[in-house]
């Protein structure tokens, strides 16, 4: 779920592209959000990236590509001023706000197949163990998804823990800065963020204590994109 800010946001540099083709300026978006500064744009770029909205484009300036919009966007008439937050409600009794709407949230249930290496690779698993439900608005509209369970902690410093559940939408390809599955070898399979070097690939983990591992581009096959992150307390 977004909030207004960000849904304004989304919706001024989704007109700015579809005028210009191109991405509106940090100082464009500051002024068109009434923002003192552009740490507040900052916040609300990196919450839309964060939650599968928008991607920017490594070493390319202006570079954000909109990946998705929310079902409220696509709606005739559709404003963020008359955006209004969706409540969920939970175990605790408290009295429901004005105009509140009681909402079902739409899921998927996704095949999880196995255990991915979020630290050395781990022979790769292709066999479902399980099913978990995802929320829709984490799936791209196009493609297919799966599920991974997370071992290791090379990636705590992009917010993946050991444990937790990625959602991946299958795909060959990546940009630079993406966080894919990478069969390496065509036997060992690991999470990590992507990066081309001419005919190389660089597997980067997100913690210090983990070495960036760099192969010739025909030993690196990407299976997946990181779209969703599934976590249990």
């Amino acid at each position: 779920m977004l909030t207004r800010k960000q849904l304004e946001l989304l919706d001024f540099i989704r007109q700015r592209m579809d005028r210009d083709g191109v991405p509106p300026s940090f100082d464009e978006m500051k002024e068109a959000l009434d923002l003192r500064s552009k740490s507040g744009i900052h916040r609300l770029i990196t919450a839309l990236e964060e939650r599968g909205f928008i991607r920017r484009l490594a070493h390319r300036a202006r570079a954000i590509e909109i990946v998705k919009l929310p079902e409220a966007m696509e709606k005739p008439g559709f404003t963020p001023r008359s955006f209004e937050p969706k409540v969920i409600q939970g175990d605790r009794p408290v009295a429901p706000p004005p105009h509140a709407i009681p909402v079902e949230i739409a899921a998927m249930e996704l095949p999880v197949m196995g255990r991915i290496a979020a630290g050395v690779p781990i022979e790769a698993i292709s066999e479902v163990s399980h099913h978990v439900a995802v929320p829709q608005s984490m799936l791209s509209r196009n493609g297919q998804h799966y599920a991974l369970e997370v071992k290791g902690d090379s990636m705590i410093e992009a917010g993946i823990n050991d444990g937790d559940i990625v959602v991946i939408r299958e795909q060959s390809s990546a940009e630079n800065g993406d966080i894919v599955v990478a069969l390496v070898e065509d036997h060992e399979a690991t999470l990590k963020r992507f990066r081309r070097r001419g005919n190389m690939i660089a597997l980067e983990a997100a913690n210090p204590a983990f070495e960036t591992r760099v192969f010739p581009d025909h030993l690196v096959k990407v299976q997946g994109r990181l779209v969703g992150l599934i976590r249990t307390y």
